[in-house]
């Protein structure tokens, strides 16, 4: 992590779980952290739980990644006040209850698209463009989901998926295409997917928590330790899928 000394992460969706924890270690680590999401009072509480001599390093910054023209404004911000980007840290995500063949699902299903798909096109690009201006090789991570590879049959035990996995399969797809694109603009910016399996989090739906629960997960510090690893990795490696599980996990 030495080569990230002061450098600068963007890390989306910090309000809480893996987002927040990752903020945290990455501040800790010594890089200036500037973590968005929508919820600006939750951001300053994760603030104030970092260590103190962490606490110069991570800005908070009220940001939806849905609302493309926020998150250009968010970045050329950063831009201007931080020198620009180096590393990004695709986090944000939703869950919502909703069934594919359910009537009038059209709006919780249209969220989840437009975070867990749109939100990562917007703030990559924005942060591609800045490490090219730059002229800086730096490093996209994706926080995917083991969804995101097959879908976990939980029929009678959970909520529907809907159209999570879906997103999450989106994801892959564009880890992929986008490290084809980095390497196509001459660039050696590495792309990393993170895909964990359960873990314990804000983003399960009040009727999976009891669940949740019962069976094997991981959590939040682990997800923030892979993306510490694979940051920490020489500048000729790239991780570019990293599939966390916790023992035990059934599918």
């Amino acid at each position: 992590m030495e080569r990230w000394l002061g450098k600068v992460a963007v890390v989306t969706g910090s309000s809480s779980g893996i987002g927040a924890c990752i903020a945290s270690e990455l501040a800790k680590e010594g890089m200036t952290v500037i973590a968005l999401a929508r919820r600006l009072e939750r951001l300053e509480q994760v603030k104030d739980q970092i260590p103190a001599d962490a606490k110069g390093v991570l800005h908070a910054r009220q940001c939806d990644v849905t609302e493309e023209e926020e998150v250009k404004s968010t970045f050329q911000w950063i831009n201007e006040q931080f020198g620009g980007i180096d590393v990004l840290v695709n986090n944000a995500g939703v869950v919502r209850s909703a069934n594919l063949i359910d009537a009038d699902n059209t709006t919780p299903i249209r969220e989840i698209v437009e975070t867990n798909i749109m939100g990562v096109v917007y703030c990559t690009r924005e942060a591609f463009q800045s490490m090219k201006h730059r002229n800086v090789d730096g490093h996209i991570i994706m926080i995917n989901s083991v969804a995101g590879h097959h879908v976990p049959f939980f029929a009678g035990t959970m909520s529907s998926f809907n159209i999570y996995p879906g997103t999450k399969h989106a994801v892959t797809a564009m880890t992929e295409v986008l490290r084809q694109e980095f390497l196509t603009h001459g660039t050696k910016t590495k792309i990393t997917s993170i895909s964990p399996g359960i873990v314990q989090t804000e983003i399960f739906l009040p009727e999976n928590v009891d669940f949740i629960k019962t069976v094997p997960h991981l959590k939040v510090e682990d997800i923030a330790a892979a993306v510490t690893y694979v940051l920490g990795t020489p500048p000729h490696v790239q991780v570019h899928e990293l599939t966390i599980k916790p023992v035990g996990e059934q599918f």
